[in-house]
């Protein structure tokens, strides 16, 4: 039982880290796209109801499926979408990859705080965010290794980097 916590601990600590990703490469992202800064508010919309979307729907598909296999697949599909992001060649793809991101995270997290919740004791969900908060603090401080002001296209190798993590 403690092997597993730790990977799920793991789990969290990866699903913190496109949590924070954007908003430390928007600075560069938004000149890359060619886009206004302000539109960084209705990317982080998008996101965060796509995230909210699949929390509605992943308890059907944790009957379903159960929580390795939701967790699995929204693994994959939340570095897939990382990865997508990072190569996307202008905003409107971007936002695509942004969705799939969403219900990715959604999903690993509902899935996850419900088995934490159901097989362990009340401190590990603590624990399990606390995780969380160490992926939100590690990916800026990776994206920003990869950040050059005088080269637009700069965050995209952080995003890659955050998308194998």
């Amino acid at each position: 039982m403690i092997a597993l916590l730790i990977v799920i601990y793991i789990v969290f600590v990866a699903l913190g880290l496109p949590d924070s990703v954007f908003g430390a490469a928007w600075p560069v992202m938004h000149l890359d796209f060619g886009i206004n800064e302000s539109f960084a508010s209705v990317y982080s919309v998008i996101i965060g109801l796509s995230t909210s979307g699949a929390g509605f729907f992943a308890g059907k598909l944790l009957r379903r499926f159960g929580t390795s296999r939701v967790t699995f697949v929204s693994v994959l599909l939340t570095a897939v979408a990382l990865a997508g992001i990072s190569v996307s060649p202008n905003m409107a793809v971007a936002i695509i990859f942004a969705v799939i991101l969403g219900y990715g995270a959604g999903a690993i997290d509902t899935g996850l705080n419900n088995y934490v919740s159901l097989h362990y004791k009340a401190r590990h969900m603590s624990w399990l965010h606390c995780f969380w908060g160490i992926g939100v603090m590690t990916s800026p401080m990776i994206l920003s290794a990869f950040l050059d002001a005088d080269k637009p296209d700069s965050w995209r190798t952080g995003y890659r980097i955050v998308a194998l993590l």
